[in-house]
């Protein structure tokens, strides 16, 4: 450039290079006293969009050129990864190198490639496919495997002790990776389910076989959090919904899979075997993330990761501790209640009791501690709050009526076990479908309440027609109903998901998504209970209102035991039976849709950005 000073040279060239990335130009000042005939390296690195240092700089030529340290602002922000370039600038002279021209070379974050991201999300597909398989799999193989040991009587701790240990470990995932990085808690998550999983296909006894489930769940608890925060890491969240759907996928196919299989491995090769296809390729996941999972993701620029101890120096301990012992109590009371014990046995009472002790106690330690596994903020201040709870009530409305509908299919349609199930197979499908076509929906149209409010309501409309049940319609007059709420879920859910991280920082990003996992699995629990304590004290009601004759006592015990002994009723007492029936689950239902309206009320409430807007 002829005529221009060297200063003038610099200012320009600095200037170019901010504005290609969005930054201000920084006065002449800012720049460093330089001689005007010396060399410059421009050295680019990764650049955070939206994070408020600048990460282009200006140093002497040297043999030994220094990185750009990269320190992102709490604010949230994308990360593009270009390619870096040094180019040499003569001052004076006019010539630019055209090397230094940016070239985007990958749309992920943390720096990562595509081909390496794709390595790692193939392997977080398969591991998370892997967990809900086994989340899934005891629904039709516990009959055999409770046979062989001769244990039908302990059948329900096999779930109860997975949901324990899943449900129970999933947010110290959350608060333990934003101390130590990503990869240490999810390969861990997968070496103990590998174990695990070993040990279930080797054990000698009923009582090592429950043990084992249990540490399973550890597993599949860690796998399924793991999984979801290290793509919240590596994808931006304006196409995030897209992987998001993928993920669905695993989920909906894992699931179904193992309900499925499950049964049929039993009858064929034996139950062992159900357990014995995954460790191969839980071993293969184990292998993939030590070699593909950045150690440093999740990571601040500033922590170290060499020295475990120290990085563990700030861990909220009592919190964990708290959230843990809380979270179980409340899971064994409300599983154990109304299911294996009464709601007044000393174990049932003294869980709850339990419960609300430590579960405020555990409020009380997260006010106090600096780095909390459950900031108080995450669930106490809107939109978060709102999403967390409108999602733990949307769980509700969805558990209650995939286990009350098979016992309207069974016990008043009088249909088996086999053509109940098969009822549930369409509605899930859709909602499968409706899961995977969300994601590229928010990913299209930006919008994110829109499809939250669609789906409460899409839901609150099944749970109406559900409400006013009646005998003598064929079955298929009740599907849409069930659709409706299926599908309803299957839009909530993922949105949710990524609703509640397009309005978090990056650094809570770990936290918010095990947390929102684990009010989900509450809201199971609950809804499952609550249903379940609707329906036997209605039922009560509606046997003592309509069942009359002189062996009526015997009728009502008989029929509350098993559902089974309704069609072997002499006709009178059968009619009257499956009135009541009928009627109890009516009244279940009508508790189900307040709750959904609830849930769409709340929904409503939420004040959400556009998807990449901040609010």
């Amino acid at each position: 450039m002829a005529g221009s000073s060297p200063q003038h040279a610099v200012d320009e060239r600095t200037s170019l290079l901010r504005g290609r990335n969005q930054y201000p130009s920084p006065a002449p000042s800012d720049l460093p006293s330089t001689d005007p005939t010396s060399n410059f390296t421009v050295e680019n690195s990764n650049i955070y969009t939206g994070y408020t240092d600048a990460n282009i700089i200006i140093t002497e030529a040297n043999p030994e050129v220094q990185e750009a340290n990269l320190k992102p602002s709490p604010t949230y922000g994308s990360i593009k990864n270009v390619a870096r370039s040094t180019s040499v600038v003569t001052i004076g002279s006019g010539h630019t190198d055209q090397s230094d021209h940016i070239k985007p070379e990958s749309p992920y974050l943390s720096g990562v490639s595509k081909k390496r991201f794709w390595v790692i999300f193939i392997m977080i597909l398969t591991s998370y496919f892997i967990a809900c398989f086994d989340t899934t799999i005891m629904a039709s193989s516990h009959p055999v495997i409770t046979s062989y040991f001769h244990s039908s009587n302990s059948a329900s701790w096999l779930s109860t002790a997975f949901m324990l240990t899943s449900t129970g470990f999933q947010p110290l995932f959350g608060g333990l990776s934003d101390t130590i990085g990503r990869r240490r808690p999810y390969m861990f998550s997968l070496f103990v389910f590998l174990i695990a999983t070993i040990w279930c296909a080797l054990a000698g006894s009923m009582t090592s076989f429950i043990l084992a489930r249990a540490m399973c769940g550890l597993g599949a608890g860690g796998i399924i959090t793991m999984s979801t925060i290290i793509i919240s890491d590596l994808v931006p969240i304006k196409i995030r919904g897209i992987y998001q759907s993928y993920i669905n996928v695993a989920f909906g196919a894992g699931q179904a899979s193992g309900v499925a299989l499950g049964g049929w491995i039993a009858d064929t090769v034996g139950w062992r075997w159900e357990f014995g296809i995954q460790v191969p390729l839980v071993l293969a996941c184990c292998l993939t993330s030590f070699f593909i999972i950045p150690e440093r993701l999740g990571l601040a620029s500033d922590k170290e990761t060499n020295n475990l101890w120290q990085a563990m120096k700030g861990f909220d301990f009592m919190g964990s501790a708290l959230l843990m012992t809380s979270t179980t109590f409340l899971i064994l009371g409300l599983n154990l209640g109304g299911n294996i014990y009464s709601w007044t046995h000393p174990i049932v009472l003294s869980s709850l009791v339990m419960f609300l002790i430590s579960f405020p106690l555990f409020f009380y330690v997260e006010s106090l501690v600096a780095r909390p596994i459950m900031p108080l903020r995450i669930i106490t201040k809107n939109p978060r709050a709102g999403l967390i709870f409108a999602n733990a009530t949307s769980a509700v409305v969805l558990s209650a009526v995939n286990f009350n509908i098979p016992l309207f299919f069974q016990a008043v349609m009088l249909q088996s076990a086999t053509n109940s199930g098969l009822n549930l197979l369409a509605p899930s499908i859709a909602a499968s479908f409706a899961g995977v076509g969300v994601g590229f929906l928010i990913t299209w149209t930006k919008h994110l309440k829109l499809f939250l409010v669609l789906g409460a309501l899409i839901s609150a409309m099944g749970c109406v027609g559900l409400s006013f049940i009646q005998r003598g319609l064929p079955t298929w007059v009740y599907l849409p109903f069930l659709m409706n709420v299926t599908v309803g879920q299957g839009l909530i859910f993922p949105t949710t998901f990524i609703s509640i991280l397009s309005v978090s920082e990056q650094s809570d990003q770990a936290v918010v998504a095990s947390t929102l996992v684990l009010w989900r699995s509450i809201g199971n629990f609950i809804g499952i209970s609550l249903s379940s304590l609707a329906l036997q004290n209605s039922l009560i009601v509606f046997l003592n209102r309509y069942v009359h004759g002189p062996d009526r006592d015997n009728v009502i015990e008989s029929v509350r035991k098993s559902i089974e002994v309704i069609k072997d009723l002499a006709p009178s007492y059968k009619e009257q039976v499956l009135d009541s029936y009928t009627a109890a689950l009516r009244a279940t239902f009508l508790i189900v849709l307040i709750i959904s309206i609830i849930c769409l009320v709340t929904f409503s409430k939420v004040k959400l950005p556009r998807l990449g807007k901040s609010q």
